[in-house]
């Protein structure tokens, strides 16, 4: 998700940066559009190290003058549309009028007329400004119209005085955003272990067997959890992909590694997701050296590769603690079948389900549709959407499991803190 932070002129701008760097922490692609007077305060080159993006101070900036640059006169269009939030912080009553009366004299207030994303508006001022009617009335205004007011603080205010009008904290503006993104903070008690990728099981020294999986939708799940206040261990097998910031990583190879991983971790887990693509079958004995090319038939010998996702759950069954289980199922066919005789089969929570033959819900793409199957509850298909989106919606599902395990009237034993 991307979001533009608009910087006004005032003495409160130096704190937009620690808000950008907020924004960044919680994974949020930030860019930095200031006001000419907003450079008075803080510079560019400031918002631009933090960002590693150029910052948006013109309308009509001189370096983009010219035929080869005519893009930059409709710069706020494109900036309009691929934002998914613009927060103003610190606002000055000059462009909450501005916002209020639909007024576009430079590039942030044009860019708040011409994007359709939410708004959130943080108000900084002396108090008598911020008291005065005119600006009430422009806030009252925007509220109207749906925009998200983060009220100032109250204290001593860089004139002098004392009242309303300091800029809120930076975690009060920054969780207004991740309200109006829906970006939710539910699973801050809870430690998610999490499995992702292919596993490869050695034929010789060179040769392997293993499957298609990329990882993309373990990682997307460890990701998700982790902006979600979790914290996240994340055991993958070879994938191309680098880890989400935070989450403890733990790379593995082969089933019988990315089962020890798990076992090592699993007291520590409230909440084990099973993402990863497990070979079912390893070769029964891997030769020492690279089996030479001969004219005939190669017969190959294999055996059953450790069911870790049945072990994890007999482990819970057993244990004081209840964790709740999830594992996925990649399907080529009787997809509610096959997915509801593993739910039962491994003792799961929830199983989610898809065809891999599906366009753009088998493996490496970036997009996935799947079905979830649950123990006492009608099954749910969600239709094509990013990994991300799909990992978004099972960890609501999780959230509202735990939540029913941990009701005072449940019989299950509680969730190990």
């Amino acid at each position: 998700m991307r979001v533009a932070v608009g910087v006004t002129g005032g003495v409160a701008a130096y704190k937009a940066a620690e808000l950008v760097r907020r924004l960044q922490q919680e994974g949020l692609e930030v860019e930095v559009v200031m006001t000419r007077h907003a450079q008075e305060f803080i510079t560019p080159l400031t918002f631009a190290a933090l960002t590693g993006r150029k910052v948006i101070t013109d309308m009509f900036a001189a370096e983009n003058a010219g035929p080869a640059n005519v893009e930059s006169a409709i710069e706020h269009i494109a900036v309009a549309q691929r934002i998914d939030a613009l927060v103003i912080a610190p606002a000055t009553a000059d462009m909450i009028a501005k916002l209020a009366h639909g007024l576009a004299g430079d590039f942030l207030s044009t860019l708040a007329l011409a994007t359709t994303a939410p708004l959130i508006v943080a108000p900084a001022m002396n108090v008598n400004m911020f008291e005065h009617s005119a600006t009430q009335a422009n806030l009252e205004t925007l509220r109207a119209r749906g925009v998200r007011i983060v009220p100032p603080d109250e204290g001593y205010l860089a004139c002098g005085m004392v009242g309303a009008g300091r800029l809120a904290g930076v975690e009060a503006i920054a969780a207004a955003v991740f309200d109006a993104l829906a970006i939710k903070h539910d699973l801050e008690r809870e430690t998610v272990l999490v499995t992702a990728g292919p596993t490869c099981e050695d034929l010789d020294p060179v040769r392997y067997i293993t499957n298609r999986s990329s990882g993309k939708m373990g990682y997307a799940i460890a990701d998700a959890a982790r902006r979600r206040g979790a914290r996240v261990i994340l055991v993958s097998g070879p994938a191309a992909l680098n880890p989400p910031e935070g989450a403890e990583f733990i790379r593995v190879r082969a089933a019988e590694e990315m089962r020890s991983a798990v076992r090592e971790h699993l007291a520590d887990a409230t909440i084990v997701i099973m993402a990863a693509a497990v070979a079912d079958f390893r070769p029964a004995s891997p030769q020492p050296s690279k089996i030479k090319r001969a004219a005939g038939k190669l017969t190959i010998e294999l055996q059953s590769t450790p069911d870790i996702l049945a072990e994890v759950s007999a482990e819970s069954a057993r244990g004081k603690s209840r964790r709740v289980i999830v594992g996925f199922a990649a399907e080529t066919s009787d997809i509610s079948g096959n997915a509801r005789k593993k739910l039962s089969a491994k003792g799961a929570d929830l199983i989610v389900a898809n065809d891999v033959t599906e366009p753009g819900a088998g493996f490496d793409g970036d997009t996935n549709a799947v079905t979830l199957f649950f123990r006492d509850a009608p099954e749910i298909r969600l239709p094509k959407m990013s990994k991300f989106d799909v990992a978004t919606r099972v960890l609501d599902e999780v959230v509202k499991i735990v939540a029913r395990l941990r009701a005072p009237h449940s019989t299950a034993a509680p969730v190990k803190q």
